[in-house]
């Protein structure tokens, strides 16, 4: 019952974003012109944020997805590109969010406090973050 409603909230969030045409208000706001190199990275930072508030990446990617697409198709953004740093900062703030279930399962099936969890996993995740951060900003130059 709770996956179901569950993917059902998921699934309204990104009909909102679409029926609202968030990503053409965007694009409309950048501008097609915009330089385009920054766009993966900026996109890898708000999706990590978003995912880093809830838990959830799931959650960040029917908010952002609808968004970020149309934003890579009027910006000229290659759109692999574009996907995969939603994508990972998605994922990251999943996993560095101490709101996560991951990260409430794990600490609870190694039987140790949450905090500690969280303290012992926060400088991998921060690593991985600016390691994945700094590589879109990359690929974002030389695609």
């Amino acid at each position: 019952m709770f996956e179901t409603s569950y993917l059902a909230g998921h699934l309204a969030l990104g009909q909102v974003s679409r029926d609202l045409s968030l990503g053409d208000y965007v694009v409309d706001i950048v501008g097609a012109g915009a330089l385009s190199w920054w766009l993966p990275g900026l996109i890898f930072l708000v999706t990590r944020f978003v995912s880093f508030m809830p838990g959830s990446s799931w959650t960040a990617f029917a908010v952002t997805i609808p968004i970020a697409l149309p934003l890579a198709a009027g910006a000229g953004v290659h759109m692999p590109l574009m996907l995969g740093a939603l994508m990972s900062g998605g994922v990251i703030g999943d996993f560095a969010s101490p709101r996560s279930d991951t990260s409430i399962m794990s600490s609870m099936s190694a039987a140790c406090d949450h905090v500690d969890h969280i303290d012992t996993q926060m400088p991998y995740a921060l690593l991985v973050a600016g390691v994945a951060f700094v590589g879109s900003i990359i690929a974002g130059l030389l695609v």
